[in-house]
């Protein structure tokens, strides 16, 4: 593969620059404190970026979300310490999902086999009543289904 003639330039973030910068200003400043437990306010600030965010919804401190404006998240769902959401697709987690401590959900990953290691990207749904434990890595185009 040639990594020099890498070019991703095709690919859409779904928001200007200057929102993607000022999310990850929050993000590392108020997003991921973990000295504050508030849950109401990490809320607030996903949905003041494009989420679609449940009532009693709690997302624990360290959660790391690339994209807000390609999450859904449904109520009473839980989103455990250091979980970490790659979402170059949109993620659609359901209604009471718990996604466990340091679990990886990644929409994006490169072909291999092209000889210019193209992005891909493909969604990834959690379904109602799943869990999701703890260090487990969900990868692009994966569903995992209601109750699993």
């Amino acid at each position: 593969m040639d990594l020099s003639a890498f070019d991703n330039s095709h690919f859409d973030r779904g928001a200007s620059r200057a929102r993607e910068y000022l999310w990850l200003l929050i993000r590392r400043g108020w997003f991921l404190n973990s000295i504050s437990p508030s849950y109401r306010r990490r809320r607030s600030l996903l949905r003041a970026f494009g989420a679609i965010i449940g009532e009693h919804v709690v997302i624990k401190p360290g959660v790391k979300i690339t994209f807000p404006w390609r999450l859904t998240v449904g109520s009473h769902s839980w989103i455990g310490e250091d979980v970490t959401l790659h979402n170059l697709a949109p993620i659609h987690i359901g209604h009471n999902v718990c996604l466990s401590q340091r679990a990886f959900l990644c929409t994006g990953s490169h072909d291999w086999s092209h000889p210019h290691f193209e992005l891909i990207t493909k969604p990834i749904s959690v379904e109602d009543s799943a869990w999701v434990c703890a260090n487990v890595f969900v990868g692009p185009g994966l569903t995992v289904e209601t109750g699993a």
